[in-house]
């Protein structure tokens, strides 16, 4: 089954039709909120310039659900039904589940963010810079640590898991602080509190004290646990202080619906580059480490938040780069 709601009173066949698949569920994750809220700016400011209503564009969002291995046969079905001249998503895996699909249906488009392709004519990808995210997020979590040792719980494995996050999370860890170890755990999927409350208090009982929990609804456990037994959590892609005041260290922030509102409005107005990838971190505006949030300044120590300050402002005027693994 597939959830539809509609972003325009009135579908016309001659207007710009974008369907909108997200992998997961709207509510539970700000990233597919903004993906979402994007793809809307984008068609109410294309829309203002369009006097006629037949020629104004729309679109269809669809929440899949958060079983990956649905998402292949879901959006193969979505494609095959013809009814959208793009279909814009946001998930590192969508570029491997979208291209096969282009040799089949060649007419139609994707616009990727979180994604990493080029050189398929039908795909274009918005990427952000993951490894300054979690490479920033590692360092303070290990300035953080009592006991130096931290931990990364995923929902899934998958490239980019495995390639990116765990590991840069783990560099910025030892980066910060010589010998801070980074344990890597899997829930198994994106929405089972339980899995991750029984990962996170047994990797509470091994001296783990900051966890970066990367697993969509599971994440509810971890925070319970990390609230019962005194740890901190570090995030990424959203500001997510008030999810658990005191606990929460940090928040390393995408400009989602910035990208993909100024991604589809390339579309609409005929400027997108198919079949390229367009990268983006700190020093374009598009990822940001969250300093000002009171809370970030409440729980935080001044010492980690000038040496975490500093570590950014480098990043940003090139003085140093994230180190290549």
């Amino acid at each position: 089954m597939f959830i539809f709601t509609s972003c325009t009173q009135s579908v016309q066949k001659k207007a710009p039709r974008i369907g909108v698949f997200v992998p997961g569920i709207i509510a539970d994750s700000p990233t597919y909120a903004n993906l979402v809220l994007g793809v809307q700016e984008a068609i109410e400011e294309y829309n203002k310039d369009i006097s006629e209503e037949s020629l104004k564009a729309s679109c269809d969002v669809m929440e899949v659900g958060t079983n990956q291995s649905e998402w292949a046969t879901k959006l193969t079905a979505i494609t095959a039904s013809g009814d959208y001249d793009v279909i814009v998503s946001s998930n590192e895996s969508l570029p491997e589940i979208a291209a096969p699909l282009t040799q089949k249906f060649p007419k139609q488009k994707y616009i990727l963010m979180h994604g990493n392709l080029s050189g398929n004519n039908n795909i274009y990808c918005v990427n952000y810079d993951q490894r300054e995210q979690v490479y920033l997020t590692g360092y303070l979590a290990s300035l953080m640590s009592s006991n130096h040792k931290t931990a990364l719980i995923a929902a899934q494995e998958y490239p980019v898991m495995n390639n990116v996050l765990y590991p840069y999370f783990a560099r910025g860890a030892l980066d910060a602080v010589d010998g801070t170890t980074c344990e890597f755990r899997v829930v198994g999927n994106w929405y089972d509190a339980s899995k991750g409350a029984e990962i996170a208090d047994a990797l509470y009982a091994m001296g783990v004290d900051v966890i970066l929990p990367i697993c969509g609804g599971a994440s509810q456990g971890v925070i319970a646990s990390a609230i019962e037994h005194g740890m901190f959590l570090a995030y990424i892609d959203e500001n997510s202080f008030v999810k658990a005041p005191g606990t929460v260290i940090s928040s390393c922030a995408t400009e989602q619906a910035k990208a993909t509102k100024e991604a589809v409005l390339d579309y609409l107005n005929g400027k997108i580059a198919w079949g390229t990838t367009l990268s983006v971190g700190l020093k374009e505006g598009y990822i940001d480490f969250i300093q000002d949030d009171p809370l970030y300044i409440k729980t935080v120590p001044e010492e980690a938040r000038k040496k975490i300050s500093a570590l950014i402002d480098s990043l940003k005027n090139g003085t140093i780069s994230v180190p290549q693994l």
